[in-house]
């Protein structure tokens, strides 16, 4: 989008839904409060989205495209597999911690009392992340011999819980605990555990 553009009232909604989210940690957000903060009536928003649900789909579709495209982009290229299952999970990390409302979304606090869809749709999201650490890990077994000391899959679920918990810690503390700070140190002793 071009700096002098305005965004259009469906990206102002789900910006201003994200920016809800990170400033009144806790809080549950209604459509009527959602609408004063745009500046439009209820009425107005569910003329772009036909309920919270999809305001919520809406920014979970954005970490989605956010994060599985650069995740692509991380296994293309010729790192080894430890390197990208820590871009990878850094890469998650930070997302998160520049975008504080989102960690709510993921860790399903913001979720509370919605459609189970959403929280549904979240599993999805961690099992996918699950998946491609897990295929990183079993390529690099299968081309580079290499080998980690539990099997493929209970490693990338460790490495996966590790950061799941810095998030959870991040939205617990209002956003205070940063989920990167002392992430490469952690890092470290979680890859030098995983490999033979």
């Amino acid at each position: 989008m071009n700096a002098q553009e305005k965004p259009s009232r469906r990206e102002q909604i789900l910006q201003s839904l994200a920016m809800m989210l990170e400033s009144d940690p806790g809080a549950r957000i209604t459509t009527a409060a959602l609408a004063k903060h745009v500046g439009v009536s209820e009425a107005a928003l569910y003329r772009h989205f036909p309920s919270k649900a999809r305001m919520f789909e809406g920014l979970i579709a954005f970490i989605e495209d956010t994060m599985f495209s650069r995740i692509t982009i991380i296994t293309g290229s010729d790192a080894n597999a430890i390197k990208q299952c820590e871009q990878i999970l850094t890469l998650l990390l930070a997302f998160v911690e520049k975008n504080p409302g989102m960690g709510r979304i993921l860790t399903g606090d913001a979720l509370s009392g919605e459609t189970d869809r959403l929280r549904q749709r979240i599993n999805q999201f961690f099992e996918r992340m699950e998946t491609q650490l897990k295929q990183i890990l079993r390529t690099a077994e299968q081309t580079e011999g290499f080998r980690t000391e539990l099997t493929g899959g209970t490693t990338a679920n460790l490495m996966l819980a590790c950061a799941e918990g810095r998030i959870r810690q991040f939205v617990r503390s209002e956003f205070k605990a940063r989920p990167t700070t002392n992430w490469a140190d952690q890092w470290s002793v979680i890859a030098t555990a995983a490999s033979r």
